[in-house]
């Protein structure tokens, strides 16, 4: 064989990969896009197609590891190539997390579609069209190697938390005030942290699209707004009975 074939052949497996990680990348895109607007309307139809649609994900999450992993074996690259590979890996898991958690918002919806429509399920939709946003942002960077782009992706990641903390307060607000409200409330609640936990893995994919541009880890700590676990609300007053 020659060292032409070879080099054509794993510049092959390269875009191979990238070409995997598009595919990734489009269906959990379209897997959380339909899951907020399936939770906003209450579609439960629409929830149980995303249920059923995750084993693709995990499907090319499998063949990127095992590709990533025998182009190692075999060819022992250096340098880009190496980054390439172990970027490959950890976005390729991040994406699969990201529509593990799609699929747990979709079974929030099922819930939901049982329980009396509140008012903050707005506020939430809101939080998976920010993250929503910062995902496509996280794919494009990775797909034309923007590092710029993922820092800006890393940063934002900042917004989302505090969106998250002003979330959990209101749910928690609402519920005090009125319990009949405390179970459609606690699935969202439950629905919001999953779209915060789906905001710390496209974070992990842009430091990971930095670090295969620049061979560089960021070494500050990235921003995090989430004050939730310190957050007390105070119970509503009552009133005197005459």
């Amino acid at each position: 064989m020659t060292t032409d074939h070879i080099v054509k052949a794993f510049d092959q497996d390269l875009k191979h990969m990238d070409t995997v990680i598009a595919e990734m990348g489009g269906l959990v895109e379209t897997q959380l896009a339909a899951a907020i607007e399936a939770m906003l309307q209450r579609d439960v139809g629409r929830a149980e197609q995303i249920i059923a649609a995750d084993e693709r994900v995990d499907e090319l999450e499998d063949e990127l590891e095992r590709s990533a992993i025998k182009m190692i074996a075999l060819r022992q690259p250096m340098a880009n190539d190496l980054r390439m590979q172990i970027a490959a890996i950890k976005i390729g898991g991040a994406l699969e997390r990201i529509g593990d958690y799609a699929r747990n918002i979709a079974k929030r919806t099922l819930a939901l579609a049982q329980a009396p429509s509140v008012a903050p399920v707005q506020t939430v939709a809101r939080l998976g069209e920010l993250v929503l946003e910062m995902l496509r942002n996280a794919l494009d960077a990775y797909l034309t190697r923007d590092a710029a782009m993922a820092h800006d992706v890393r940063r934002s990641d900042h917004d989302a938390d505090a969106m998250y903390t002003s979330l959990f307060r209101e749910l928690l607000t609402y519920m005090m005030e009125d319990p009949r409200t405390i179970t459609p409330c606690t699935h969202l609640m439950l629905a919001a942290k999953n779209i915060e936990r789906i905001g710390d893995h496209i974070t992990t994919i842009a430091e990971n699209v930095i670090y295969l541009v620049s061979g560089d880890v960021p070494e500050n700590k990235r921003p995090k707004g989430d004050e939730t676990s310190t957050i007390v609300v105070a119970p509503p007053a009552e009133t005197g009975r005459r």
